[in-house]
């Protein structure tokens, strides 16, 4: 019985090859041309687990030391002193479920106290939002008040501003 069996594992096995065979040849024959990432790409943002760089330029008006405190759920960076025109930052990988968010409470003599999401998966990380998904986040501290308050440079492009937290 068992001898039986052998020549349909063998047909099973041949045909198995040839369908492999095909599909990776046909890979191999594409001819479409990948592009390469341009400045400001999110590159692979998209995909859960990428990497992200993020950084903080304190540019605020009467040029004093920006006090920097982030965290995450996970992640609690610790208090850090950005001198005037100086920058600071930190890398990461967003979680598979793509829910990593950064918060900083941002404060300097004369500028009060504000608070920001820093990195927000959903405007950050996403290929459909309305600002474009970053890998290396450039934000600009610039001001106490207004719509302006920080904003996240790419590229030659028009900063994306957004107002503090605090003032919504």
């Amino acid at each position: 019985m068992a001898f039986s069996n052998k020549p349909h594992c063998i047909l099973i096995f041949m045909i198995s090859f040839f369908i492999l065979t095909l599909f990776v040849s046909a890979l191999d024959v594409s001819d479409v041309v990948a592009e390469a990432p341009g400045p400001g790409s999110g590159g692979d943002s998209f995909f859960p687990l990428s990497k992200k760089h993020v950084i903080i330029h304190n540019v605020v008006k009467n040029r004093q030391t920006l006090n920097v405190h982030c965290k995450s759920d996970d992640d609690d960076l610790g208090l850090i002193h950005i001198p005037w025109n100086h920058y600071w930052g930190f890398r990461f990988r967003v979680n598979i479920w793509s829910t990593t968010m950064f918060r900083c409470h941002f404060t300097w003599y004369g500028g009060g106290s504000h608070l920001f999401v820093i990195f927000d998966p959903w405007r950050d990380d996403d290929e459909f939002a309305a600002s474009p998904a970053c890998d290396k986040c450039l934000w600009q501290v610039r001001r106490q008040d207004g719509d302006e308050a920080i904003c996240r440079i790419e590229g030659g492009s028009d900063p994306y501003c957004f107002p503090w937290l605090d003032n919504v």
